[in-house]
C-alpha cells in the first residue's frame, strides 16, 4: 500500500504539474483570444440571460437550476480550505493569480457549455445528457471515442472521492469540531438527505441547488463583507500586498515560511481550477440538462459559474484572511479561514462550519449528477439505481474513515478529466467560434 500511494503521489505531481497548469491556461487564453474576449466583454449579458424566461427550447431543468447545480459542485471546500491553502503556500499573490485564472477560466467553462448543449443526446428515459464524453463522441468522430470513455471512467471514480467521500469527511469534521456531533450520526444522516433528494434524479437536485446555494453563498458572501467593513482601513494595503507578491518574492512572516512568486502562481492556479473546474468538464454535464434553445445562451450563463465562484466567492475568503493579518499565523486549510472569521466577528467559527457543511453537501449533490453520467455512458440506463445506492452508502464510511489515499486518487484522477476535455475544446474550437459568430449576428 506504501508503494502504492508513493506511485500515486508522483503521479498526482505530475498530472497537477506545470503542463497541466500551461495546459488549462493555454487553452483558457486561446479560447479567450479566439472570442474576442466575448464572455468578459458580455458578463452583463450573461446575467439577464439568467433570469431571463426560455419561451421555447427543450431540456430538463431551467438554465437558472442548471447553473446552481454546476455551482453546487464548485462552491464548497475549495473556496475555503482551498483559498487558504493557497494563501498558506503562496502568499497573497496566490489570490491574483485565482483571479487571472478565473478570467481565463471563463471562456473554458463558457465552450464547455456550448459544446455540451449543442453535442447533447435524448437517452432512453426521455432525459437530455451531454458533457465531454458526448461532445467527444458526436462532436469528433468514431476515432475519438476512446478519449470520451477515458473521462466517463476517470470521472466516474473520481466522483466517489472529491465528490463524495472526501465532501463527507469536511462536512463531518466540521460539525464535530464545531458542534460536538459525532462523525458516525453526521454520515448517517447525510445518507438519508442524499438519499432523498437522488430519488428524483437531476430535477430534485437542481431544485434543491437552486435553493440552497444561493441562500448559503450569500449569507458566506454577507459575512465575509462584515469581516472587511471591521477591517476596512486595511482594505486598500491589502489589495497592494496581492499585486506586489503575485510578481515578486514574500519573505517569512509570523507564521508564514516565506513564498517565491513561482509559489504564488503554482499554487493560485492550482487551487483556482480546482475551486471552479474550468477545464475539468464536470459542469458542463450539468448544463446540458438545461431547457434552453440555443447553445450560446447557455453558454453566456455557465461562465458566470466561474465568475461567482472565485472571483465573488474566492476573493471574501482570500481578502478576509490577509486584512485580519491571519495569513502569517501559521494556520492552514479551513483552520485558517475559521480564524480570520473568527477574529472579526464573534462565532465566526460557526459561520464558516456551517458553510463549509452546506457547501459540501452541495457538493455531493452536484457530484452525483455528474459520476451518475459518466457511469451512464458507459454500462447504460440500467447503471443508474445501482450507482445511486454506492453513491448513498459511501457517505458513512467517508465521513468516519481517514481519507488520505482516497484524497490522493480521486485529485489524480479529477486532473486527468482534464486531459481528454482540454483536447476536445481544442480540437472543437472552431464549431464554439463559428456558433457565437451567428448567435450575435443574430442578436
Amino acid at each position: 500500500m506504501e508503494l502504492l500511494t508513493e506511485l500515486l503521489s508522483d503521479i498526482n505531481t505530475l498530472v497537477w504539474g506545470v503542463p497541466m497548469l500551461v495546459g488549462i491556461l493555454g487553452i483558457g487564453l486561446y479560447l479567450q483570444f479566439g472570442l474576442g474576449f466575448m464572455p468578459i466583454r458580455r458578463l452583463g449579458t450573461g446575467f439577464r440571460l439568467l433570469f431571463t424566461k426560455v419561451e421555447k427550447g427543450s431540456g430538463e431543468i431551467s438554465p437558472f437550476n442548471a447553473l446552481m447545480t454546476a455551482l453546487s459542485a464548485t462552491i464548497g471546500t475549495g473556496n475555503i480550505a482551498g483559498v487558504a491553502t493557497a494563501i498558506f503556500f503562496g502568499g497573497p499573490g496566490a489570490l491574483f493569480w485565482m483571479w487571472m485564472t478565473a478570467l481565463v477560466g471563463m471562456a473554458t467553462k463558457y465552450s464547455e457549455a456550448v459544446c455540451a448543449v449543442n453535442f447533447r443526446e435524448t437517452d432512453k428515459l426521455g432525459n437530455h445528457v451531454g458533457g465531454p464524453m458526448y461532445y467527444i463522441k458526436n462532436g469528433l468522430g468514431p476515432k475519438w471515442a476512446w478519449l470520451g470513455v477515458a473521462f466517463a471512467i476517470f470521472g466516474g471514480i473520481a466522483g466517489f472521492g472529491i465528490g463524495n467521500t472526501v465532501q463527507a469527511n469536511s462536512v463531518a469534521d466540521a460539525l464535530r469540531a464545531s458542534f460536538g456531533l459525532s462523525t458516525l450520526a453526521t454520515g448517517v444522516v447525510l445518507m438519508i438527505l442524499v438519499g432523498a433528494v437522488l430519488i428524483g434524479g437531476i430535477r430534485w437536485i437542481s431544485e434543491v441547488a437552486g435553493k440552497l446555494v444561493p441562500l448559503m453563498t450569500v449569507s458566506y458572501f454577507g459575512a465575509g463583507l462584515v469581516v472587511l467593513a471591521l477591517n476596512i482601513s486595511a482594505i486598500p494595503s491589502a489589495f497592494i500586498l496581492i499585486v506586489e507578491h503575485a510578481f515578486t518574492p514574500i519573505a517569512a512572516q509570523g507564521g508564514f515560511a516565506g513564498a517565491a512568486v513561482w509559489a504564488a502562481i503554482r499554487f493560485g492556479v492550482a487551487r483556482g481550477v480546482f475551486s471552479n473546474e474550468a477545464g475539468l468538464g464536470s459542469a458542463p454535464i450539468a448544463h446540458a440538462a438545461a431547457r434552453t434553445d440555443s447553445p450560446v445562451r447557455q453558454g453566456l450563463i455557465a461562465m458566470l459559474g466561474t465568475f461567482i465562484d472565485t472571483i465573488i466567492v474566492c476573493s471574501i475568503t482570500g481578502l478576509a484572511i490577509i486584512v485580519t493579518g491571519s495569513w502569517t499565523s501559521g494556520e492552514a486549510g479551513a483552520s485558517l479561514t475559521t480564524l480570520a472569521f473568527s477574529s472579526a466577528i464573534p462565532g465566526g467559527q460557526y459561520v464558516v462550519s456551517l458553510a463549509l457543511a452546506v457547501f459540501a453537501f452541495t457538493t455531493i449533490l452536484g457530484w452525483s449528477f455528474y459520476g451518475e453520467k459518466c457511469v451512464q455512458y458507459l454500462f447504460g440506463i440500467k447503471a443508474i439505481v445501482p450507482f445511486r445506492i454506492a453513491w448513498i452508502l459511501a457517505l458513512p464510511v467517508g465521513a468516519t474513515q481517514s481519507l488520505e489515499f482516497i484524497w490522493l486518487l480521486a485529485d489524480t484522477l479529477n486532473a486527468m478529466m482534464a486531459i481528454p476535455n482540454l483536447i476536445a475544446l481544442a480540437l472543437l474550437s472552431p464549431v464554439v467560434f463559428r456558433l457565437t459568430r451567428a448567435y450575435f449576428a443574430k442578436s
